[in-house]
């Protein structure tokens, strides 16, 4: 992993994107485990289906997390100075999600010069997930 340098990162610029393999019930319950959101509709298929959904469905903050880590494949954890997303769409089991990111600005704060950076989830029919920003320190 390097860090994003400021000589050579550019306003229009595309992040490599993260492709993921299959959101499984397994990937649910190791989340729920990693996140603390034990919330019966993620992992119980009976307690989803009497609240009418058609199955468990992923934690919102999953597609985040893939979200960190295509940031932090970028550029290290260090430099993220700001991560915000907007969420618009339920993720169910079986989706295959990936992660977009494009720098849109270099702005200088607090003498530091920054990309901000537009960022969002698709799954594999081009359905949004959520989206958002991030500002990273260019080094």
């Amino acid at each position: 992993m390097n860090a994003a340098r400021l000589d050579t990162v550019k306003v229009g610029d595309d992040l490599p994107p993260l492709t993921l393999p299959a959101i499984t019930r397994t990937t649910l319950a190791l989340f729920a485990g990693a996140s603390g959101d034990h919330n019966p509709i993620h992992i119980d298929f009976d307690y989803a289906k009497a609240f009418g959904m058609p199955d468990v469905f992923a934690q919102g903050m999953l597609p985040m997390a893939y979200l960190g880590r295509l940031l932090t494949i970028w550029s290290p954890q260090s430099q993220l100075r700001q991560f915000k997303v907007r969420f618009s769409a339920m993720t169910p089991v079986g989706a295959r999600l990936t992660c977009f990111g494009k720098v849109v600005e270099k702005l200088e704060l607090d003498s530091e010069v920054l990309a901000r950076l537009e960022i969002a989830v698709s799954d594999e029919h081009g359905v949004t997930k959520l989206v958002g920003e991030a500002l990273v320190a260019l080094a």
